[in-house]
C-alpha cells in the first residue's frame, strides 16, 4: 500500500492541535469542493485525499495508530495482538524476547513465514466518517431528501422531520471502503439546526411572546396568530393578565419519526401600553381612575 504523507496533504506540521488540523481541513475542503471545481478530476482527487486526510489526523486514536505504523496504520490491533502473542510465545518458551523494527507491512512476513501473508489477507472494516450538516429550523419542519457529498460521493440521504440540533443520525455502509473484502464503515450525520422563526423550541414543542394591545387585554377579541403553518385565529378572553399563558394542541413541531404528530404551541401574553396619549384620551383615563376609585370605597 502506498504510503500517504497525511500531514503534507493538509499543508500542517506533526504538531498541530486537534483545531489547528480542523482549521487546515476546512480550509482546503472548500477550496477544493466538487461544488465550487465542477468536472475537475485533480479537484476532486484532491477533495477525497483531504478528506481522507481528516478522517485520520481529526481522530486522536487513528492519529496516534497512523503516527506510528504509518501506512499500516489501520493493522495496528492486529499487529498489537500478534506481536503480543509472539512475546508471549517466547516468554512461556524461555527464547529472548526481540524487538522489531522497520516496515511493518513486513512484519507477518518476517515474523510468521507464509502464515504472515494470510494473516495480512484479513478482513478489515472500513473507517466510520462523521460529518456535519447544517440546516434551518424550517427545513425539518417536513420530512425531505438531500444530497450531501462526502469523500467525493454524492450521497442521497432523507431527513425525517422533527430533527433535533445536535442529533446524530448513521447511514449503515457508506463510511470508508473495508480493506481485503472487508464491510463498509458507516457514516454519521451531526445535525446544526439554525433556528430561523421567532419561536423558541424545546423538543416538540414551540413557545411564542405575543403582545396584545391595552383594549384587546380588558375588554377581549380576536387575535391572527402566526405558526409554522400560517396564520390561525384566536380568541382572547376579557381581562386577560400580562403573563397569562395559552396551548394550542398540536400546533407545535413535529415528533420526530412519528408520522403527523406534533407538540403544542404555547402563548405568553404581553400587554402593550399605549403612548403619546393626547388630551381627550388621557381625560377618558382620568374619568375611568375616578369611576374605578369611587367604585371601590
Amino acid at each position: 500500500m502506498e504510503f500517504k504523507d497525511y500531514y503534507k496533504i493538509l499543508e500542517i506540521p506533526k504538531t498541530a492541535s486537534p483545531e489547528e488540523v480542523k482549521k487546515a481541513y476546512r480550509k482546503l475542503a472548500r477550496k477544493y469542493h466538487p461544488d465550487l471545481n465542477p468536472n475537475n478530476i485533480e479537484s476532486e482527487k484532491k477533495f477525497k485525499e483531504i478528506n481522507e486526510a481528516n478522517e485520520v489526523l481529526s481522530h486522536p486514536e487513528n492519529r496516534k495508530k497512523y503516527d506510528q505504523y504509518g501506512k499500516d496504520w489501520k493493522h495496528a490491533d492486529a499487529f498489537e495482538s500478534q506481536k503480543n502473542n509472539q512475546q508471549q510465545s517466547h516468554r512461556n518458551s524461555g527464547a529472548q524476547n526481540q524487538e522489531y523494527s522497520g516496515d511493518f507491512s513486513d512484519f507477518f512476513e518476517s515474523m510468521f513465514g507464509g502464515q504472515g501473508r494470510q494473516n495480512n489477507q484479513r478482513r478489515f472494516r472500513g473507517q466510520d466518517i462523521n460529518a456535519s450538516l447544517k440546516l434551518k429550523l424550517t427545513d425539518v419542519y417536513k420530512s425531505q431528501s438531500q444530497t450531501i457529498t462526502v469523500n467525493g460521493k454524492n450521497i442521497r440521504i432523507k431527513i425525517p422531520a422533527g430533527v433535533e440540533n445536535g442529533q446524530v443520525i448513521k447511514i449503515a455502509g457508506h463510511g470508508s471502503a473495508g480493506e481485503n473484502g472487508g464491510p463498509n464503515g458507516d457514516l454519521f450525520i451531526t445535525f446544526s439546526i439554525e433556528n430561523d422563526t421567532k419561536f423558541k423550541r424545546d423538543g416538540s414543542n414551540l413557545y411564542i411572546n405575543e403582545e396584545l394591545d391595552l383594549y384587546t387585554s380588558l375588554l377581549g377579541g380576536e387575535i391572527l396568530l402566526d405558526t409554522l403553518e400560517g396564520k390561525v385565529k384566536l380568541k382572547v378572553a376579557p381581562e386577560t393578565q400580562v403573563g397569562s399563558k395559552v396551548k394550542l394542541k398540536g400546533k407545535g413541531f413535529p415528533i420526530y419519526k412519528k408520522e403527523n404528530e406534533f407538540g403544542d404551541l404555547y402563548i405568553t401574553y404581553q400587554v402593550k401600553l399605549p403612548t403619546n396619549l393626547n388630551e381627550e384620551e388621557k381625560e377618558l383615563f382620568l374619568q375611568l381612575k375616578s369611576i374605578r376609585n369611587n367604585g371601590s370605597k
